[in-house]
């Protein structure tokens, strides 16, 4: 497998990458062993960037896969771990680092990122978290800053902060939770705020190409649009599968079948409790009525009467309603 140099900075990434959020408490919610055998297995395809965050409750997972291999800072051939914070100032984003090198046996974090960064002032108010992640730059605790987000306005703004060296956008060829201010952005926009940063040396590794599982019935589709995209040099996918990891080393390497076509008979509309915020959007699109806010005033599926005809997806702000 080609590896990518991400951006301008010392690390090369395997052109797929693993989402381990898929495993965790809010999807899968796989055993330690189990999920950390997965991760282990994508090593050896060659896989070697991995994606967590502090709110995802992942790190064991990857404490476990990662405990007999040689994670000190200069040593080589080492996987590359990125993981996320939502924290705001400086000290929760302390802690936040301190954290994910505590539950993860780490003494370096390659890649730590404010974590779904949104339009101003959201950026303002996290002035003093990311002045954490520049001093601990700085200090040479971690590699690379930067921030994941699902903004167009956020990703060209980016390219103008001379501290930021990578960025983590939201793309896929439907335009499934992309935003822009307040309102939804297009592939379009997005692909030209990428190639914006590229331009300005940001290393860029792309999430949700699947649209959270909505677009996987279009895989080949799907990865095709994100990789054509200049500048891009990862792609992020959430996995919990070993077939999964085999479908994208070959898709990787140019081995996967022009024809493929992946099994999505078994997947279920559902709606992430953490992402949702309880807007309504898709409660008043859904064709069957088969979403309901629970008592916490969080949108829910009943499955006994979902169509999963994937209408509520593109109207959700958000990006909380996924497929698995």
């Amino acid at each position: 497998m080609k590896y990518n140099r991400l951006g301008s900075t010392n690390m090369y990434v395997s052109p797929v990458a693993f989402g381990v959020l898929t495993m965790g408490n809010t999807q899968l919610d796989l055993p330690l062993q189990e999920g950390a055998e997965l991760i282990k297995y994508a090593m050896s395809r060659g896989i070697n960037f991995f994606d967590t965050a502090q709110y995802y409750r992942t790190y064991p997972y990857l404490r476990e896969a990662l405990k007999d291999v040689d994670m000190s800072k200069d040593a080589k051939d080492r996987p590359i771990i990125c993981t996320k914070s939502l924290d705001l100032s400086y000290e929760e984003m302390e802690f936040a680092i301190e954290e994910a090198m505590r539950d993860m046996d780490l003494e370096y974090v390659d890649i730590f990122l404010l974590h779904e960064v949104r339009q101003d002032p959201d950026w303002e108010s996290r002035r003093g978290a990311w002045q954490c992640l520049i001093d601990y730059k700085a200090k040479g605790v971690i590699g690379a800053i930067g921030v994941s987000t699902h903004h167009v306005d956020v990703v060209e703004r980016m390219a103008g902060v001379a501290e930021c060296d990578v960025v983590f956008p939201l793309i896929n060829y439907a335009g499934l939770g992309i935003r822009k201010g307040a309102e939804h952005g297009t592939p379009e926009e997005m692909k030209a705020a990428i190639e914006k940063c590229a331009a300005a040396g940001k290393g860029l590794f792309a999430m949700k190409a699947f649209g959270g599982g909505n677009l996987t019935g279009t895989y080949l589709k799907a990865l095709n649009y994100v990789s054509s995209i200049d500048g891009i040099d990862s792609i992020m996918v959430g996995i919990g599968k070993k077939e999964e990891i085999d479908n994208l080393v070959d898709f990787a390497e140019g081995k996967l079948a022009a024809d493929f076509q992946p099994d999505v008979s078994k997947k279920k509309i559902r709606i992430d409790p953490g992402d949702c915020e309880g807007c309504g959007t898709c409660i008043e699109r859904c064709p069957n009525k088969a979403i309901f806010r629970n008592d916490d005033g969080i949108a829910v599926v009943n499955h006994d009467i979902c169509l999963t005809c994937g209408y509520c997806a593109p109207v959700c702000p958000v990006r909380a309603i996924i497929m698995f």
